[in-house]
Parts: C-alpha cells; structure tokens; sequence
C-alpha cells in the first residue's frame, strides 16, 4: 500500500513539472533569470558622458540578474568611443549624436558591422549660475552669436549681446571636441558641426562643466539636461526662443518629449558590433537594456521614447540592421519614429 501511494505521488510530481515547463514555454523565448545568471563574459562600453547614465544604470540592474558577466562602462566621449569601436577595443559605443561618415569609413575598413539603437530623447540645457538675475531666455541668434566662431576674441563680455545686461566678462563653458553634444549643438546653433570659438573652458567630463558653471556668476554653459537635473539647485537653465513662434521654452521632459524645446532636444544611443551579438551574454544585456531603458530613461534625467519606437528598435536587433538611419547625420527636428518607419519602408 505505501509503494503503490508512494508511485501515484511520484505520477503527480511528473505530470505538475510537465505543466510547469510548458507555461514557461508559453511565456516567451527571451531569457529567464536563471539563465541569465549562467552567463559570464566580459562587455566593454566607452563613449558618451550623456548617455552613461543610463548606461550604468542598466549595467548596474543586469549584473544583478547575470553576476559572472562583467560589465564595464567607460567614458571618453562619443568621439572617443567610435574610436575604440571601430578599433574593435570595445563590444558598445554610447554615443550622443549618430556616427559621422568618417567614423562609418574608419569602421568598415577594419571590417566593423554595427547596429545602431536609439535608446531615449535628451534635451541640451543652457545654464547660468543661479545668481544670474538679467537673464531667464536666450534667442537662438544670440547663441550664435556667443558661440559661433567669429565671436572668439569679439564677444567677450554679457552687454556685448544684450546692451540692457551688465558690463561684466562672459565666461563660456562647455563639451569638448570629441563630445557627441558639442557636434549636436554647434550643429543646431552654428549651423555646421564641430564650428566653434575655441576660447572656453572645456571638458568631455560634464561634472567638470558643472562645477565650472555653478562656481562663476558671469558664466553661461552648456551640456545633457540629464546633468542639468542632477544639479538643478546649483544652476539655472535658460528657456529657448527658436523664432518660431513658441516663444521662451524651457526644458523639460514634456517639451523634450514633445519636441517644442527646439532646436536642442536629440536621441541619444547606443551602437553593438553585429558579430558580438552571436555571444549569449551581449545579446542578452542588448534585450536587457531595450526591456530595462523605458523605465530607467526616466529615473536619471531623460526622456524615453514612445513605445513604437521601441518595437522599431527591437525590430533592428532582431533583424540584425546594420547600418544608420541618419544617413546625413543628425536631423533636428526629426523624430526617431519618422526615421525608423521610412528605413521600414
């Protein structure tokens, strides 16, 4: 009698397994925690100091799901991390701004495929110190007219762009050379990348560029909003008049999102080499970071981007798209949905 229950006992255990396995294959194919956690290998990323962040934080989520698989993230501006990248020294590529023509060439002469994911929306903050009382906006002519690159030498104080603000030495902040955000911003207010005065304190750090701006009452900068929100107490953003008719738009997530806050709101990204996805582990921190970077967008001072535009995304790893979407470098004003549904097309 107890063998025979002892049989019927071990029936029932089979059968209930049996079931359970087949809801988890019900679920989907995308990697559970514990196969996650049976992963191991080494991930390098480097580039963007805007989009670390977000990058370390999903970094910092998925070593707790897949601990054996070593996760570094570097910072050597986005300029810095295509380098590496079509170098084959790193498996990622963050960057602030899409990848240039010359950067493509450099890539496919070492035989470097890439896919290029956009991963949220990121606005350029304009920032003062917060004792800054003559101004709370600034028109996109006058940026030029600080930034662009007659201005070195010419425009060297506030009343030089204004004559009703105070006599007193203008003192420029900002991103490096190598910056994703210096390419983007000299783009959309210069009117031609990388043209810039030269006569600023720069730095791809953007902490550096921080503590620059909030230690100098006569100075004005520029970096990620991200940052901007991180140090909010310590600085003040300038609101934007792009002459279009909006008027003074500050930034914020919702005219980021909306793309009112024009012309300094752009995607943010990430780039994987094409053959690194064939590695368990790469592919499962790529699915990790698309399923984790809605969420996680918006705890560290970005804006995600709209769902369809995320299964667009998905679709280009799933895919395996190589290539880029902004074929004449960045567009302002176009949104990545627009983008990715004409590739589509």
């Amino acid at each position: 009698m107890i063998q025979r229950l002892a049989n019927v006992f071990m029936v029932v255990i089979f059968v209930l397994s049996l079931v359970a396995c087949g809801q988890a294959d019900q679920q989907g194919g995308a990697p559970s925690g514990g196969e996650r956690s049976e992963l191991s290998g080494d991930i390098i990323i480097d580039g963007s100091s805007t989009v670390f962040p977000v990058t370390e934080a999903v970094a910092e989520e998925f070593n707790a799901v897949a601990p054996n698989v070593r996760v570094s993230v570097g910072v050597s501006g986005t300029g810095g991390g295509f380098k590496r990248f079509c170098n084959g020294e790193v498996t990622i590529a963050n960057a602030s701004r899409p990848i240039k023509e010359s950067e493509k060439q450099a890539c496919e002469a070492a035989g470097v495929e890439f896919i290029e994911l956009p991963v949220a929306y990121d606005g350029i903050a304009v920032v003062v110190h917060p004792e800054n009382e003559w101004t709370d906006c600034m028109t996109v002519q006058e940026l030029e007219t600080i930034w662009e690159p007659n201005a070195q030498g010419a425009v060297n104080n506030w009343n030089e762009i204004r004559p009703d603000w105070p006599d007193q030495e203008l003192r420029l902040y900002g991103p490096g050379t190598d910056s994703g955000t210096f390419d983007y911003f000299t783009e959309a207010i210069v009117g031609e990348s990388g043209a810039s005065r030269g006569d600023y304190t720069a730095s791809e750090d953007d902490n550096v560029l921080v503590q620059g701006v909030s230690g100098d009452v006569g100075a004005l900068g520029y970096f990620g909003f991200a940052y901007y929100i991180e140090n909010e107490g310590r600085l003040k953003a300038l609101a934007i008049d792009n002459g279009g008719g909006e008027g003074c738009v500050e930034p914020s997530v919702e005219t980021i999102r909306s793309g009112t806050y024009a012309p300094l709101s752009r995607p943010i990204f990430i780039y994987v080499r094409q053959d690194a996805l064939d590695k368990p582990e790469v592919a499962a921190f790529i699915d990790f970071y698309l399923e984790m970077v809605p969420d996680l967008a918006g705890e560290v001072g970005y804006v995600p981007l709209p769902e369809q535009a995320y299964e667009l995304v998905a679709q280009r790893v799933e895919n395996r798209t190589t290539g880029s979407v902004f074929e004449g470098g960045s567009q302002p004003g176009v949104t990545i949905e627009e983008l990715l549904e004409r590739e589509g097309k």
